[in-house]
């Protein structure tokens, strides 16, 4: 029977480690994590879990409670789709921004004061960081030079004078 040997307690993982290795899935994870608004996804979804659950209560108490019960409902789980937009699709963030700002806004009067303020201010956060997010941009390459040497020589030169000024 062969055994494989203990691994070594004070290893450092690289993050550059495959999947596979224990390092591995946290490394992955924030490269992942960084491809996305995944902070003002978290927001936006937390805010509209406090405004949906926030109203919740007894099927009766919410048929007495009446629109406003059913409204903030519906507009946690609006901005719970929202934040999950956000994480799929980090290409429509802005458009899911928005929404999640204008729904975040409308669930003060429509649903106990935005859920209690909290569910408010969190969805306000959040679609606000998802609208103003830009990916990360690939780091720029040293060494090379994009100019040519004669750009600068063959480039037309400026007219002496304005044909449409009107002097002569």
């Amino acid at each position: 029977m062969t055994t494989d040997p203990p691994p070594e307690p004070n290893a450092v993982s690289d993050p550059a480690d495959p999947p596979g290795r224990p390092g591995g899935a946290r490394a992955a994870f924030r490269r992942w994590r960084r491809t996305r608004p995944f902070w003002a996804t978290v927001w936006t979804g937390l805010g509209g879990f406090v405004i949906f659950f926030l109203p919740m209560a007894p099927l009766g108490k919410i048929l007495q409670v009446g629109v406003g019960g059913i409204a903030g409902m519906a507009g946690g789980v609006v901005l719970m789709a929202m934040a999950l937009l956000m994480l799929l699709l980090p290409g429509q963030r802005h458009s899911a921004g928005v929404i999640a700002v204008i729904a975040g806004v409308a669930s003060f009067p429509l649903s106990n004061l935005g859920g209690l303020f909290v569910g408010m201010v969190l969805s306000v956060l959040g679609g606000s960081m998802a609208f103003a997010w830009l990916p990360e941009k690939p780091a720029k390459r040293r060494g090379r030079r994009m100019r040519r040497a004669g750009t600068a020589a063959e480039a037309p030169s400026a007219p002496a004078a304005s044909l449409g000024s009107g002097s002569v």
